[in-house]
């Protein structure tokens, strides 16, 4: 088998759904529900898309399991059934070319902006510090808790009637489940924190729950923090045995990531403790993979920085990954896996390396917290635009400079927000 055909075996999951390639587009936010929080023709179009690239998995960006706490305005929102024909569109025409359309279910946590709700759920009273956008969130009680579990298991539930082939519960990022596992955030002395066992049960608890409501034939999946890169914070050690044991719990696929909104792993920067290889090799979380894939036995999806198909070959040769995740390639390549399986391609796109302000004091390592901000935000805001524009049926746009990506997507959150707040 050629080193292209290999990325587009079929690979058969433990609830016995097969993929029908390697490739996996992972979660992107997008903020294009409609005021309501529900699906939208915006969103089926851009679904249609990328299927019709031929991406055997797509991962939709975060659904939020409770309509008072989104990660941003903009988020679909799914925890009743009022919005069922339109989640059944958006299913419909994200699997058009017979691929597996998996729902993204989430909690954002302490990560809820100051304009969605001034009063966050977290594990503990910890505040996120990020340009004065997020307020003190209130400890969670064991009611909060247990309500949050059945929010996850009815979400995922939706999903399943509404069409979609999976989900996944995020457990990375920063969001409330990682929040739970980060000991610099959850302070809790409870049964819900301070022993990695205590700080692991509400994932554990949200993924049988999630089991219990789909059945065991229907891919249920998860998203985690291969480490937080935070001094104290969540470790590769913890992660290893947090996949163990979610393994346990009859997951189908463990999809590895890193960093949160403090260490800003997950927009594109690389953990500061990434080695040089592993730079050269282009994906920033190979390095835990092969431990955590051979400990916890279970199908592995790994995200961040592939650019070029042989180093996506070698991964998965060498069984460091089963799927290999990419995300902000598709905001400017949405057909790249077809353009790779026919040969005429050989990398994708990397306009992030581009997205800077300048160099030295402008550059991405900056010294200045603003600057570093607007580079990061930046890049953010170049991609989330090519998503509104892929949403639209219009083409990319590619000489977007990264202080005007940065401008268009606050002023866009904010219109979001306005809009949203407006409606209710």
């Amino acid at each position: 088998m050629s080193a292209v055909n290999s990325l587009y075996s079929e690979l058969t999951l433990p609830c016995g759904v097969t993929l029908a390639n390697r490739f996996g587009k992972s979660a992107m936010t997008e903020g294009l529900a409609d005021p309501h929080d529900n699906p939208t023709a915006e969103l089926n179009r851009l679904y249609k898309t990328w299927s019709q690239g031929g991406t055997g998995l797509l991962i939709s960006g975060n659904v939020m399991v409770d309509r008072r706490y989104l990660e941003r305005a903009g988020n679909v929102v799914l925890d009743d059934d009022r919005a069922m024909a339109e989640l059944q569109d958006w299913a419909r025409c994200g699997t058009v070319q017979g691929n597996q359309l998996w729902m993204q279910i989430n909690h954002p946590g302490r990560q809820c902006p100051r304009m969605v709700n001034n009063q966050p759920l977290a594990p503990s009273e910890v505040q996120l510090q990020i340009l004065g956008n997020f307020s003190r969130p209130r400890a969670m009680s064991e009611d909060d808790i247990e309500d949050v579990i059945q929010r996850f298991a009815t979400t995922a539930k939706l999903a399943q009637q509404g069409g979609f082939t999976g989900v996944q519960v995020h457990c990375a990022h920063g969001y409330l489940i990682s929040q739970f596992l980060n000991p610099l955030v959850n302070k809790r002395n409870d049964q819900w924190g301070g022993s990695l066992e205590n700080r692991a049960r509400l994932a554990r608890r949200i993924i049988q729950a999630v089991r219990a409501a789909v059945g065991p034939n229907f891919p249920v999946a998860a998203k985690l923090n291969s480490a937080d890169f935070q001094k104290g914070g969540f470790s590769v050690e913890e992660c290893i045995q947090v996949a163990t044991w979610l393994a346990e719990d009859s997951l189908d696929l463990l999809e590895i990531s890193g960093g949160n909104y403090e260490q800003l792993s997950l927009l594109g920067a690389e953990p500061q403790d990434v080695r040089d290889s592993t730079r050269k090799r282009e994906a920033y979380f190979l390095d835990y993979a092969k431990a955590i894939k051979s400990a916890a036995k279970i199908p592995l999806m790994v995200t961040g920085g592939f650019r070029s198909s042989s180093v996506m070959q070698d991964a998965l040769a060498d069984g460091e990954l089963d799927i290999v995740g990419l995300a902000r390639p598709f905001c400017t390549q949405p057909d790249l896996v077809n353009q790779i399986q026919n040969e005429s391609i050989a990398q994708v796109d990397t306009y992030e390396s581009g997205l800077v302000l300048g160099r030295g004091f402008w550059g991405e390592n900056s010294r200045s917290t603003l600057v570093k901000s607007i580079n990061s935000f930046g890049q953010v805001g170049f991609y989330y635009w090519q998503i509104i524009r892929l949403a639209r049926g219009q083409s990319v746009q590619t000489d977007l400079g990264v202080f005007r990506a940065f401008v268009k997507h606050m002023v866009n959150d904010f219109r979001l927000n306005l809009r949203r707040k407006r409606a209710r």
